[in-house]
């Protein structure tokens, strides 16, 4: 009964949204939660058959599971999307998830780093090896930018437009972008090419590539991962970073110097304002601070 709509569910993901593999495999499982619970309970109603009062048993079922309410909320956001997608289609008229809420979750703010944290991990590469040449360069590039790790290991040369001061850069669902990059960022990535990588013996199908690994093959997220773990122990700073910190980073100093939250929406990537506010809650984490900071009498 569920099947064909899932089908189509599918295709509408991947060709119409042209969402990841893994972003509609997400999706699929979240609604098949809601067929897993129909299935426990001996439910035989269709997706055109639900109404509100069945989800809300669903989500009930899926608290007892011990699902987290972060958990719980992503799979309501699933179904909530599985539902727009019919309204879409015209399969069904009126959307029974309207009424449909979400467990409260408390959004966790990431780590971020200061300007002097930033400088003082990247003043920890060994630039008398070439793999801290290359390093530097990805450091300076993933914070000029604000790029995903996967964004910077999947960066071409024919990407870059150094001359006037932009890359273009593939991000999540295929899409394009261009980014401004700095003058240290473009030094340095020039700085690579010249003397690191054109020594390397380049394996086919990595000669496009920008950032590669020292037998010419194209480094890993966790490769990056792991050379930041060493140089933020060196920096001996006590945060939790990974490559994603330096895009946290890049987004919350642009807002904290009065950057237009749609500039920054757009140079993130995020299809969606509200997935960039999180900045604006940086922000006004930053202005408490400074004010608990300062203030004689806050």
């Amino acid at each position: 009964m569920w099947t064909s709509y899932l089908k189509g569910y599918k295709s509408y993901l991947e060709l119409e949204r042209s969402l990841a593999d893994n972003s509609v495999e997400a999706y699929i499982r979240d609604v098949e939660k809601l067929v897993q619970y129909l299935q426990a309970n001996e439910i035989t109603l269709g997706p055109t058959q639900l109404e509100l009062q069945h989800l809300q048993q669903c989500i009930q079922w899926i608290a007892q599971l011990g699902m987290s309410a972060t958990s719980q909320a992503r799979i309501i956001s699933g179904i909530k999307g599985f539902y727009r997608y019919l309204i879409l289609e015209d399969i069904i008229q009126e959307d029974p998830t309207t009424l449909l809420e979400a467990p409260k979750t408390m959004r966790k703010l990431p780590d971020i780093l200061s300007v002097y944290e930033i400088e003082l991990i990247i003043s920890k590469i060994d630039l008398s090896t070439n793999e801290g040449v290359r390093n530097k360069a990805i450091l300076e590039t993933l914070y000029s930018c604000g790029l995903r790790v996967s964004e910077a290991t999947s960066l071409k040369i024919s990407q870059l437009y150094l001359e006037t001061g932009f890359i273009r850069v593939v991000g999540k669902g295929d899409k394009e972008r261009l980014i401004p990059i700095g003058e240290e960022a473009i030094k340095h990535i020039k700085i690579y090419m010249e003397t690191v990588r054109r020594q390397l013996d380049i394996k086919p199908g990595n000669e496009d590539i920008l950032f590669l690994n020292r037998r010419g093959g194209s480094l890993s997220r966790v490769m990056i991962f792991l050379f930041i773990k060493d140089l933020v122990e060196a920096a001996q700073i006590k945060k939790t970073i990974s490559p994603h910190t330096f895009r946290h980073s890049f987004a919350t100093h642009l807002v904290e110097g009065g950057a237009d939250l749609r500039a920054v929406q757009e140079m993130l990537g995020h299809e969606s304002i509200t997935t960039t506010e999180i900045y604006t809650h940086l922000d006004r984490e930053y202005l408490r601070d400074t004010l608990e900071q300062f203030h004689p009498r806050f």
